[in-house]
C-alpha cells in the first residue's frame, strides 16, 4: 500500500443539499416519464385475423398450415437453411425448435381486428361478432388453447367511426368481464392515431370503464398504431408521438409501425411500400427515439408478399419476410406484424437464428463482465444491459433455453432479470 493521501473539501455540506433540492422535481419526472422497460416479455410478432373470421381454431390452423408449408416447400432443415441462407451449424437446431413452435404455440399474440381487415358492417352484425370475439378469447384463455397475448384492434377515434369504435371496445370488454374478467394477456390496440388527444381521448373510455366495474385504475393499458405522418411530426414542428406517449398516462404498451397507411400518408407508390423503405426507417427511428426509456415498445409493420403459390414463389417471398425480419431484430425492432400463416416459418427461423448465432459471443462477454475478466472488449453496465436483454428475448421466444444460458454465462433466470432491468442500489448476482 502507498502513502494514504489526504482528502480535503472545500464545498460545505449544504451545497449538495441545496442543489439535491432543486433537482427533486427533475428526479421526480425522469422517474415518472422514463421508467425503463417493464420487464415482461414482448411478443415477436401480432398475427391480425378480421373479427367477422376468428374462430376456436383459428390458432391452432394457422399453426398447421405453416407446419404444412413447411412439409411442401422445404421438408427438411438443410433445404430451409438453403432457403433462407441460414449458416449451416444453425440448419438443424433452428428448423427443429421452429417445427417444434409451430406445434406448441404457433402465434404469440392475435388481435383480432375490427378496422381495416373487417371494414364498415351493420351496427348489429359488428356488435355480435365484438361479442362473440369476448366469448371466444375467455374460453381460450380458461382452456388453455389462447396465445400469451390476445385483444381487439377498434375502429379508430376519427369522427366518421369514433362511436362505432367505442361501442366496440365497450362490448369486447363488457362481454370478458361477464365472462369472469379481464386475462392478464389482454391487449387493445389503437389505429390512425393523429393527434394525442385522441389518445387523450381513449384513455378516458379506459378510465369509465374501469369506474363502471370497479377495476383498478391503469388495470388497461394499450398499443398506439403510428400510421400517418402528423403522428411523428406534428404541424408545429415537434415529434407528436412523444406527446402521444405522454397522453397515454403511462397506458400505453406499444408503438406499432402501419407499413401502407404510413407510406401511402407520405406520397409512396403502391410498388416501393415496405418496411425497409427510407420513410419507414425515418418513422420508427423518430418513434424508438420518443418511446426509448419509457416502457413502450416499439414494433415493426408487416409484408403484404403472401407465401403462397408455387414452390419457387414461395421461397421468393420466405426469403424476403426473413430478410426483412432479421433487418429489423439488428435495428432493436423486437416485433413485428404476420398477415398470413406462410409468415409464421420465415418469422421464428429468423428470428431463432438471430439469437442463436449471437448466443455464445453474448453470454462470454456477460460472463466477462461479471467476473471482471475483461477481454477484447471493456463493456459497461448499459452494455451488461442490453446483453442480459438480448438472451433474455432469446429466452422467452424459444430459440434459447434457460439451462444453457446458464451454463454459458453462469447466471440463474434472476440475475439476467436484474441486468436487464437494474434499479440503483439493487443489482446482486449470485455468480462469482
Amino acid at each position: 500500500m502507498g502513502q494514504q493521501e489526504k482528502v480535503a473539501t472545500s464545498l460545505a455540506g449544504a451545497v449538495s443539499e441545496e442543489i439535491s433540492a432543486s433537482l427533486t422535481a427533475v428526479d421526480a419526472e425522469l422517474a415518472r416519464r422514463y421508467p425503463g422497460d417493464p420487464g415482461t416479455r414482448q411478443p415477436v410478432h401480432t398475427v391480425y385475423v378480421p373479427g367477422g373470421v376468428f374462430e376456436p381454431g383459428t390458432l391452432r390452423s394457422w399453426g398447421d398450415q405453416a407446419l404444412a408449408a413447411l412439409d411442401e416447400h422445404a421438408p427438411d432443415a438443410a433445404s430451409f437453411a438453403a432457403v433462407l441462407g441460414i449458416p449451416e451449424e444453425l440448419a438443424g437446431p433452428v428448423h427443429d425448435r421452429v417445427r417444434a413452435k409451430l406445434e406448441r404455440e404457433p402465434v404469440e399474440d392475435l388481435r383480432i381486428d375490427f378496422e381495416d381487415g373487417y371494414g364498415p358492417r351493420p351496427d348489429a352484425e359488428e356488435d355480435e361478432a365484438a361479442a362473440r370475439a369476448a366469448r371466444l378469447v375467455s374460453e381460450a384463455y380458461a382452456n388453455g388453447t389462447a396465445a400469451p397475448y390476445m385483444g381487439i384492434r377498434m375502429k379508430c377515434m376519427e369522427a366518421g367511426v369514433r362511436d362505432r369504435g367505442i361501442r366496440t371496445t365497450d362490448v369486447f370488454l363488457t362481454g370478458l368481464m361477464a365472462a369472469g374478467g379481464l386475462p392478464e394477456g389482454l391487449v387493445l390496440t389503437l389505429p390512425k392515431v393523429t393527434y394525442p388527444e385522441q389518445v387523450t381521448a381513449f384513455v378516458q373510455l379506459l378510465e369509465a370503464f374501469e369506474k363502471a366495474h370497479g377495476l383498478d385504475a391503469g388495470r388497461m393499458g394499450f398499443e398506439i398504431q403510428i400510421e400517418t405522418s402528423q403522428s411523428i411530426l406534428a404541424a408545429d414542428g415537434t415529434a407528436a408521438v412523444a406527446r402521444m406517449i405522454d397522453a397515454a398516462q403511462g397506458r400505453a404498451t406499444g408503438l406499432h409501425y402501419g407499413t401502407f397507411d404510413y407510406s401511402a400518408c407520405v406520397g409512396v407508390s403502391a410498388a416501393y411500400q415496405a418496411s425497409d423503405h427510407p420513410a419507414a426507417d425515418h418513422a420508427k427511428a423518430v418513434m424508438q427515439v420518443a418511446a426509448a426509456g419509457t416502457g413502450v415498445r416499439v414494433s415493426d409493420g408487416s409484408t403484404n408478399v403472401l407465401p403462397v403459390g408455387p414452390t419457387a414463389q414461395v421461397h421468393e417471398a420466405w426469403r424476403l419476410h426473413y430478410g426483412l425480419t432479421r433487418r429489423a431484430l439488428a435495428r432493436a425492432y423486437y416485433q413485428g406484424w404476420d398477415m398470413h400463416p406462410g409468415h409464421l416459418p420465415t418469422r421464428y427461423a429468423a428470428v431463432y437464428a438471430f439469437y442463436r448465432e449471437g448466443l455464445e459471443p453474448a453470454a462470454a462477454r456477460l460472463a466477462a463482465y461479471v467476473a471482471k475478466a475483461g477481454g477484447d472488449v471493456m463493456d459497461e453496465p448499459a452494455t451488461a444491459k442490453a446483453l442480459s436483454g438480448y438472451l433474455l428475448r432469446g429466452i422467452d421466444c424459444g430459440a434459447l433455453d434457460t439451462a444453457e444460458v446458464a451454463r454459458l454465462t453462469g447466471l440463474t433466470r434472476a440475475d439476467l432479470d436484474a441486468f436487464a432491468s437494474p434499479r440503483r442500489g439493487d443489482l446482486t448476482v449470485t455468480a462469482p
